[in-house]
């Protein structure tokens, strides 16, 4: 990475503050005042410094890091510009995480590795990703563009562009596949974001079917008894049956 690619990424960093939250009130504030900037601008020196085979060094640069933000990020991961944590503390990123452009995440986030052997083991971000608090992704797993994760939701598998996944084990509850543009949603979770709710309302909804087409049939039947006549005999009868009985 050259040096003015540098400094265009940390700018792109500075602004995602400015644009993803509304207490950012200028530019100077977010250098000197925000931890998450902090760790973003450290992890680049630390990086650096691993891309040059600095490893100790890299490494020494990120225990700072953690321990004036609260932060750890991994001097080997891979970040893209516009990367902004919000609050941040207890945030952790393994060594073979791979962040896209424009991704968010917020206090408690942890993208993880499952393995023990050497190799890819932590998860893949795509582009415009947001991972609410309390989240954890594990595994050498990949997110696609414009996901969203809900605070607190665990995620083992890959999950689909465009798509919001909550819950232990997450599940997807909602496809914005073809919503262009898609609006920031803070902690990744929009307000109607509940797969409870919705499969108790779709429950509600067929109760409501069967209690109607059970009153229909309970009018039917009563009106069949105010005649006279049977329900059972109002239906017609079999013609097999019938043309069995006259031949007895």
């Amino acid at each position: 990475m050259s040096e003015t690619s540098t400094f265009k990424t940390l700018d792109l960093d500075l602004r995602a503050v400015l644009e993803r939250d509304p207490a950012a009130r200028n530019r100077l504030e977010v250098i000197f005042l925000y931890a998450g900037f902090h760790a973003v601008f450290l992890h680049r020196v630390a990086h650096g410094l691993w891309r040059r085979r600095l490893r100790f060094l890299a490494r020494f640069v990120s225990v700072v890091s953690r321990f004036f933000t609260g932060i750890e990020i991994h001097p080997g991961a891979v970040i893209g510009p516009g990367f902004f944590i919000d609050h941040g503390f207890g945030v952790v990123i393994g060594e073979t995480t791979e962040i896209g452009r424009d991704v968010t995440l917020y206090q408690g986030v942890t993208l993880g590795g499952t393995a023990l052997e050497p190799g890819k083991r932590h998860p893949t971000l795509g582009d415009d990703v947001i991972v609410g608090a309390g989240a954890k992704v594990l595994g050498p797993i990949t997110l696609g563009d414009c996901v969203r994760v809900g605070s607190n939701a665990v995620v083992v598998k890959d999950v689909a562009p465009k798509t919001t996944v909550v819950g232990i084990p997450a599940k997807p509850v909602a496809d914005r596949a073809g919503s262009q543009p898609l609006a920031f949603v803070a902690y990744g979770t929009a307000r109607d974001a509940d797969p409870a709710g919705h499969a108790v309302a779709g429950m509600l909804e067929q109760i409501d079917v069967l209690k109607t087409r059970l009153a229909e049939l309970e009018k039917h039947l009563n009106g069949d008894a105010l005649q006279g006549t049977p329900w059972t005999e109002s239906r017609p009868v079999n013609e097999d049956a019938k043309s069995g009985e006259d031949s007895k």
